[in-house]
Formats: C-alpha cells, structure tokens, sequence
C-alpha cells in the first residue's frame, strides 16, 4: 500500500491535530517555513492544535514537543528574519538501531521506527509536516506506512530542504539560493587575503556532498556581484585578483597536473589563485587512500562520509601548493556561514508557495513531499514519496555554468 492515498471518511471527520518538526543539516529556509506553516494553518483555522516536536527526530522519539499557544501563531512572523531552526534539529535514522540505543533515544529491543509511530498515536497526530532532505521525508514516509498497518491514518506533507539542491525530481529545493548568495557574500571578505602575502593561494570550500550544485551557484553569485566593482588599475589592483579561477565539482573529474600548470601561469601573471570547491570533490579518492592506509573512515549515522573529518580543502591545498609554487595556502569554509543564514526574498516566496500547497495537500489527506516537479513540467505539487531520492547530478550542460567556466579558462 502506497503512502501517497486519500484520507478515509473516518479521518475526514477526525479532528486534524497538527505536528511539525526539523531535521538533518540546517539550510536558510527552516524557520521561514515553521513560520509559514503555523501562520497558514492559524489564518486558516485558529483552533487547530500544532505541536512542534523539538529537535526533529530526537524529540519525537523522546516525547519532547512544544503546544504552539496563540501569541506564538500570531507572531509566527517573526521566524522570517531569522536563520537555523526556531524548534531545534538533529540527525537520527530511524532505521539505524544501534545508534538510536548508543544516544538513549530508545532501550535495548526496542525499535526507533515504532517508538516514533507509537508517539505520534499517543499525540493525537493527524497530519505530520517534515522539513528536511530526503532521509527526513523517506523516513516521515516510512512512518505513515506503518501507522497504516496498524489502522491509524496519518498524513505526512514534507518539504525539501537542502542546500545541495539535490533531490530528485525537485527542481529547487528550499535555501539553496541563499546558501549560494550568502557564500559569495563570505568570500567578498576572504578575497581580499590575497593582499595580505605574495603568491596567495584561497581555497573557498562549498558544501556539497555529492552535487556541485552549491559551489557553481555561489561561484557564479560571486562573479555577479563582483561585475559592480570598481578597481584601480594604476595600483595593480585588477578585478582579475578577485576573481574566480577555477571550480572544482564531484561531477566533474580533475586533472590535477594540467590545471596546475594553468593555474600556475595565474600565478606567476597576477600573483594570486583563487579555487571554488566542492567538498565532495575528490573523496573518493580521499577514502580510498585512508581505506589503503587502514585508517579508519568516520561516517554518521546515516553511513555518510563526515566530510569535515577527511578535509577535502587540506588535501586539495597539499596538492596544489607546491605544483603551482604558492608561499602561502588558505583554506576558508563558508558552508556554516551560509546554511544558518536567513532566507532571502527570492527563497521565502518558493517556502510559502510550498507552505501553501503543504496545508491545502495536508488537510485533503494528500501525502508526499512539496516542490517543483521536474518530471511534470516543474508544476508545484505534492510529490510521491516514492519517487523522492538523494544524489542529484548538478546540471554541468546549463549554459549559465557552460559560460562561467569558458570566461574563467577551464575546461569542462
């Protein structure tokens, strides 16, 4: 049985009681659609209950929740100007046992999934909105089936938060066009590190796992913000220091010798290079030369790579330094910068359209996960949420990439 159904005319006359919760990584879009959702819901109907579990999957196994009394819902406003999560986040995979024992989020022989489902029967929950990636939604998903098993109707409505922009079929999921303007808005700074030694090397890191999304929208972000500078060209102060020289992305490989030669001709020329990177460029690689070595690879709890632990920038840095003969190496992160930033105007209208869509779909009975549905023409509907994965490519053939990348001399 589909998750995806039409409520029962028993759940139709069943007093809807609604639950909301945060999970995995921060992306600027959570407090935005807290808020949003409980505004909608208020406007809609005021008496209805909302319960905003704390600490996402943490708190509903634990019982921890908060009542959303009536000032909260008529100030719920106030959560669009602020970045992270109003009501808390965590990362928990309902599925992975041991873990879920290991944090004293359930006792031994019990399982996290039933211990999950179970709270939310206790609660009275009717309609469950997760607000996350696709672990968060697929996990929500797996929730609702079984509470269907055991004759409890629960509607789950999610929305897609990611900074990688990358699940599919979702065209543009929720804070990635922030995340990328808030990581030019750090690099405007860290650029100007190249003044500060001869033969500067910066490594900006980007966010993102396994899609490039994130680093060529900030890259790009970056250079359009860069066009309104002004320079001094009588002091040698060009505009070609600050720019971007070169972008590194898991769906692209990396000749590291022939990008070091050209690399080092930036160099010697303007006497600054300046690297766009993903972090999840190259940690195959990384991966394998530990696993060789017999280190010991360190994952969460969902078997991803801590990629913070592996250091991609550090090894990237070691790579190229001396082949392009840099004195000086910085490697800057903007990834927590730019996920905990508040939404931008450009993102809070794609979250309430989604919040919209979300209540209207939830209180149908209609289960699945908001976003622009790229097998559908992009229409804005509640997706199956069989259909929801992880791993999305980024797009290397958009001539807005294509552009970028033939104005800065690499090759793609």
């Amino acid at each position: 049985q589909t998750v995806q159904s039409t409520m029962s005319a028993e759940h139709k006359e069943q007093r809807p009681k609604v639950g909301i919760l945060t999970s995995g990584g921060l992306a600027p879009c959570l407090s935005s659609a807290v808020g949003f959702l409980i505004e909608k819901y208020h406007k809609l109907d005021p008496t209805i209950d909302i319960l905003c579990y704390k600490n996402g999957f943490k708190g509903l196994l634990l019982g921890d929740s908060i009542l959303v009394d009536v000032l909260a819902r008529k100030t719920a406003s106030i959560l669009q100007v602020h970045g992270g999560s109003p009501i808390g986040n965590s990362r928990v995979k309902l599925s992975n046992v041991a873990d879920c024992l290991k944090r004293g989020l359930v006792k031994e022989g019990e399982d996290p999934l039933h211990v999950a489902a179970e709270r939310l029967r206790r609660d009275g929950v009717t309609i469950l909105h997760t607000i996350g990636g696709d672990d968060t939604n697929t996990q929500a998903a797996e929730l609702s089936a079984w509470l269907r098993t055991n004759n409890y109707v629960l509607t789950v409505v999610g929305l897609p938060k990611t900074i990688d922009n990358d699940v599919v079929p979702i065209r543009q999921s929720l804070g990635a066009w922030t995340a990328a303007e808030q990581g030019a808005i750090f690099f405007e700074n860290v650029v100007n590190e190249t003044s500060a030694n001869p033969r500067m090397l910066i490594i900006h890191e980007c966010m993102g796992r396994d899609c490039g999304y994130l680093t060529a929208a900030t890259a790009f972000t970056y250079r359009k913000r860069l066009r309104n500078s002004w320079f001094v060209e009588d002091l040698q102060f060009i505009k070609a220091k600050k720019d971007v020289h070169a972008v590194y992305i898991p769906e692209q490989s990396i000749d590291i010798k022939a990008e070091a030669e050209r690399l080092k001709r930036i160099m010697d020329r303007i006497d600054c290079v300046n690297i766009f990177l993903s972090e999840g460029a190259g940690v195959h690689e990384i991966v394998a030369r530990m696993e060789e070595r017999g280190e010991e690879v360190p994952r969460d709890a969902f078997g991803h790579v801590k990629l913070d632990k592996v250091n991609p920038g550090q090894w990237f840095a070691a790579s190229f330094a001396p082949l392009i003969q840099a004195d000086k190496v910085l490697v800057q992160k903007s990834g927590y910068f730019a996920r905990s930033a508040a939404a931008n105007t450009k993102d809070r209208q794609l979250i309430e359209a989604c919040a919209d869509l979300a209540v209207t779909s939830a209180l149908a009975g209609d289960s699945g996960c908001i976003g622009e549905d790229e097998e559908q023409g992009g229409k804005l509907r509640s997706i199956e949420f069989e259909r929801i994965a992880g791993g999305k490519a980024f797009n290397t053939k958009q001539e807005w990439f294509t552009s970028m990348m033939k104005e800065i001399g690499q090759s793609v």
